[in-house]
C-alpha cells in the first residue's frame, strides 16, 4: 500500500514536471490542431467537389445570371409547387393554401425553416413571382396572398416556377452553386455541390455552338453532352468508352403555325389537304411523331386520336377543288436556318399538290406577318393551353395565338379546362379538346425531337 502511493505520487511529480518543462509545446500544439480541424471542416465541402467524381456537361447556348438552362435550376432551387406527372400539386415550399373571394385569392402558408443556400432565411417578401394581371401582397414571413382579376381554378400549378436569387442563390434545392466563372457575363463554367449524400459534384461548361460542344468532349474536356442530330450521335456509337442514350425531348415540339387571317389557310379542307401531303415516316427520323398540341407524357393526353394519312393525290384533289383562279394562292413558309431540312421537305410536298408556295429563311424573332411559320413550340408542363389557341389571345413577345386560331368549342373547352382544379373532369375536357383541334387544328403538329445524350462509361 505504502509502496503504491509513492509510486502515485513519483507520476504525479514527474506529469508536472513535464508540463512545466514543455507546457509552451503542449499549448501550441493544442491550439493549431483546433485551428485546423476547424479550418478542414470549413473547407471539407470545397475538398469533396474537388476530389469526388465529377460529372462535367457539356451545354451550347449563352447564358449569364439572370438566364440559365431550366434543367440546372430545378436541381438548385424549387418553386412553391411541384407537378407530379398525374398533374397532382404537391406543396415544397408552400406548405398550404386557401381559396377565397370566389375564387380571386389565394392565401399562401410558407413551411418552417426554410432557408436560402447562401444561409439567409427564406420569407414571403423573397417570393419574385410576377404575373399578368395577379398582384401580391405580403402578410408576414410566411403568408402572402395573391389576387386575381378573375377567378383561375388552376392558378396553384402557375406557383410551380423555380423561385432564385442572384446569383444564382436557390431554396430547398438538392445542389447550390459552388463555383461561377464567367466571360465578359456570360457563364463559362458552374459547378453546383450537392446539399445531400450520395450526390456527387456537377460542373457545367457552356459553347457556343454544337460543333465546339463535341469538339470538347473528343477532346476530354466534358465527359457528358446532349446533341439533337442523328448524324453526329452517330459519330460515337463506335466508342468504346461512350454510350449513346436516345430519348425524346416532349418539352418541344416541331410545328407549322397556320396564319387563321389568310382566308384559304383557314378554310377546314385546305388544311386537310396539308396534312395529308405531310410524309410522317419521313419525319419520324427526327422525332415522335404528334398528334396534336398534348403530349404523351402528360396525364391528358388522348390516346384515341388517329394519325394523319399521307396522301398526295388526294390532296391535289382538294386544293384543285378548293383554290380557283380567283384566289391568291400564293404563299410563304417562313422558318430558321437551323430548320431548313424539314422546311425544304414540306415545301416540295406543298409544291406536289399544286401549291404556289416560297420558303424564307428569317432570324430568331416571331414574324410579324406570314402564312405559315416553321418552329419549335414549348409545350406547357400544365395542359392548360388557353394562351395559345383561345380567340381573345395575342400574339405578344413570348408567343400567344400567333395564328390568330378561333374555334367556338375550342374556346369553351379552353376555358372550362381551367374552371376546376378536379383532375378527372380536367381530364375529360382536354380529351374533347384534342378530338376537336384534330377535326379543325390551329397549326400542323409534326413531332417531338429525339435528343442524344453521349456520356463517357
Amino acid at each position: 500500500m505504502i509502496l503504491a502511493k509513492r509510486n502515485l505520487r513519483y507520476y504525479y511529480w514527474l506529469f508536472l514536471e513535464f508540463v512545466k518543462k514543455h507546457g509552451r509545446l503542449i499549448a501550441f500544439s493544442f491550439f493549431l490542431s483546433l485551428i485546423s480541424i476547424i479550418g478542414f471542416l470549413s473547407v471539407s465541402p470545397y475538398l469533396k467537389m474537388i476530389f469526388a467524381k465529377q460529372e462535367i456537361i457539356g451545354v451550347v447556348g449563352s447564358y449569364d445570371l439572370n438566364s440559365v438552362p431550366e434543367e440546372i435550376l430545378q436541381k438548385i432551387t424549387n418553386g412553391l409547387v411541384t407537378i407530379t406527372q398525374k398533374g397532382e400539386i404537391i406543396p415544397v415550399i408552400a406548405n398550404s393554401w386557401e381559396v377565397r373571394s370566389g375564387g380571386r385569392e389565394y392565401r399562401l402558408h410558407l413551411k418552417e425553416g426554410l432557408v436560402w443556400n447562401d444561409g439567409k432565411k427564406f420569407k414571403a417578401d423573397d417570393i419574385n413571382y410576377q404575373f399578368k394581371d395577379i398582384s401580391l401582397k405580403v402578410i408576414d414571413d410566411k403568408t402572402i396572398d395573391f389576387y386575381l382579376d378573375k377567378p383561375l381554378a388552376i392558378f396553384p400549378t402557375y406557383l410551380n416556377k423555380p423561385l432564385i436569387k442572384y446569383p444564382l442563390v436557390g431554396v430547398a434545392g438538392l445542389y447550390k452553386v459552388g463555383r461561377i466563372r464567367l466571360n465578359r457575363g456570360n457563364l463559362q463554367e458552374l459547378t453546383i455541390i450537392p446539399n445531400v449524400k450520395n450526390l456527387s459534384p456537377i460542373k457545367y461548361k457552356f459553347y457556343n455552338n454544337e460543333s465546339q460542344l463535341v469538339n470538347a468532349y473528343k477532346k476530354g474536356e466534358i465527359n457528358e453532352m446532349t446533341v439533337n442530330k442523328k448524324s453526329v450521335a452517330d459519330t460515337f456509337f463506335g466508342w468504346k468508352n461512350s454510350q449513346v442514350e436516345k430519348k425524346v425531348d416532349y418539352s418541344k415540339e416541331m410545328v407549322v403555325f397556320l396564319n387563321s387571317k389568310n382566308n384559304l389557310l383557314a378554310d377546314k379542307n385546305i388544311k386537310d389537304a396539308l396534312m395529308m401531303a405531310v410524309d410522317y415516316e419521313i419525319l419520324a427520323n427526327f422525332g415522335e411523331v404528334a398528334k396534336g398540341s398534348i403530349p404523351p407524357n402528360s396525364w391528358a393526353y388522348n390516346p384515341n386520336l388517329k394519325g394523319n394519312v399521307y396522301d398526295l393525290e388526294t390532296a391535289e384533289k382538294i386544293i384543285q377543288k378548293e383554290i380557283t383562279s380567283s384566289d391568291s394562292a400564293k404563299m410563304s413558309l417562313i422558318t430558321y436556318y437551323d430548320y431548313y431540312d424539314i422546311a425544304d421537305e414540306l415545301i416540295n410536298k406543298f409544291k406536289a399538290i399544286g401549291l404556289s408556295i416560297d420558303l424564307r429563311i428569317i432570324s430568331y424573332n416571331v414574324p410579324e406577318d406570314f402564312d405559315m411559320f416553321l418552329a419549335y413550340w414549348k409545350v406547357p408542363s400544365d395542359p392548360d393551353q388557353y394562351y395559345f389557341w383561345h380567340s381573345t389571345q395575342t400574339k405578344d413577345n413570348q408567343g400567344g395565338n400567333i395564328g390568330s386560331y378561333k374555334n367556338v368549342k375550342v374556346d369553351q373547352l379552353l376555358e372550362e379546362g381551367r374552371s376546376t382544379i378536379n383532375l378527372q373532369d380536367r381530364e375529360n375536357y382536354y380529351f374533347d379538346l384534342q378530338r376537336i383541334m384534330a377535326d379543325d387544328p390551329p397549326a400542323i403538329f409534326l413531332y417531338y425531337p429525339y435528343v442524344y445524350t453521349i456520356k463517357r462509361k
